[in-house]
């Protein structure tokens, strides 16, 4: 009886556990087929009775619905085919415009010329496992396999959800290294916001000092701001022209500093809503503020950076200054706090409170440690 308890892990969630078919039918003709599916109702009585009229409906070539009518068997769509469906269906419902437009570029690029040609059921674990030492071989980074992996799975999933599919194969990722990222000293950052052009200078301010992402930059009206009670509210976001929610879909509240106050003060301008706008009072492109930023760096005499490097500036110039990991996670409103692990080095107090720690007093009263080492010698020394 090939009916069996099955437990899958997701990449981030929880284990489930499930009721599963995995059979294989001999044909007339000597065709041998297999076919995996979760039973439809979660019992080993159940999962029996589904599985041998799994059985019957591959050697008759038809299935059965509950009213015993015979109808043409489902025929399985292939990954290309269901591709397109995921991306005009799925993606563009519940994905902002660049994280569409990545997936989109995954799929086309890769995916669909790795597995197109298959059966969305027909992708295993051995087919997904030769993909990856193919993407490998082709010089990949395992990050990029990793995001690879990643729409492969959500396919598959929508795949089980939309019924074409009986399981998501598991995913095993590969392991890749933690992502390098560029900040600005103190010092650095001073001398980019001295040679800043007057114009562009509260916008650089602005994020080296709040952390905003350039999108949130570019969203930002005067309406969130609040000059009187120094602070603003990051709900707004730009994505390939498109205004939309911030990164994490939450909006969050910054405090604002004496510096971006007297900035944003300065700054004030009746063009429009928009805080940082363009000549007409439209929203700046990306690449508008590209050259702006650079010509800064290169009269600074600093490295060519992007906005975003101001963004782990103003994260890193927190933890340097021994702001709590979890008040930095909401300031720049990271969704998990493993993201905003990755500061956590750059605190100079880390390591040396961690080996202090050793050298703390214990007990009411105030013995060290060692100070309880030897008067536990000095006991057994007087029983003995």
């Amino acid at each position: 009886m090939s009916v069996r308890r099955v437990k899958r892990r997701d990449r981030n969630g929880p284990a489930s556990e499930y009721w599963m078919i995995d059979v294989f039918v001999e044909h007339p003709d000597g065709k041998r087929e297999r076919i995996r599916k979760v039973a439809p109702l979660q019992n080993r009585r159940a999962a029996e009775r589904y599985e041998r009229e799994l059985r019957r409906e591959l050697l008759l070539g038809v299935r059965t619905d509950e009213n015993k009518e015979v109808t043409n068997k489902k025929e399985t769509p292939t990954f290309a085919a269901f591709a397109k469906q995921f991306e005009a269906t799925y993606v563009q419902t519940n994905n902002k415009p660049s994280e569409a437009a990545t997936k989109e570029a995954i799929l086309r690029l890769h995916l669909v010329p790795a597995f197109g040609r298959s059966k969305v059921d027909a992708i295993g674990v051995k087919e997904i496992e030769a993909y990856k030492a193919k993407k490998l071989e082709e010089k990949l980074a395992a990050k990029t396999v990793n995001n690879h992996l990643t729409v492969l799975r959500r396919t598959l999933a929508v795949a089980v959800e939309w019924g074409e599919l009986g399981v998501v194969p598991q995913v095993k990722w590969l392991k890749a290294p933690e992502p390098e990222f560029d900040f600005l000293d103190f010092e650095e950052a001073e001398r980019l916001v001295a040679a800043a052009d007057p114009d562009w200078r509260p916008m650089i301010i602005v994020g080296l000092k709040c952390g905003l992402r350039q999108g949130e930059l570019l969203a930002l009206r005067w309406e969130e701001v609040d000059l009187v009670a120094g602070r603003l509210m990051v709900r707004r976001a730009v994505s390939r022209g498109v205004v939309t929610t911030p990164k994490s879909g939450k909006p969050r509240e910054i405090p604002l500093g004496d510096t971006v106050l007297r900035a944003l003060k300065a700054h004030r301008h009746l063009r429009g809503e928009l805080v940082f706008a363009g000549s007409g009072g439209g929203l700046l492109t990306k690449g508008e503020c590209k050259h702006p930023l650079w010509r800064a760096c290169k009269l600074a005499g600093l490295r060519l950076v992007g906005w975003h490097v101001l963004r782990h500036s103003f994260a890193s110039h927190l933890v340097m200054r021994g702001v709590p990991i979890k008040a930095v996670q909401e300031l720049l409103g990271h969704a998990s706090i493993e993201m905003t692990m990755r500061y956590a080095h750059l605190s100079p107090d880390v390591r040396r409170d961690a080996v202090r720690t050793l050298d703390r007093h214990v007990g009411d009263r105030g013995t060290t440690a060692n100070g309880n080492l030897m008067a536990t010698k000095a006991v057994n020394g007087q029983n003995q």
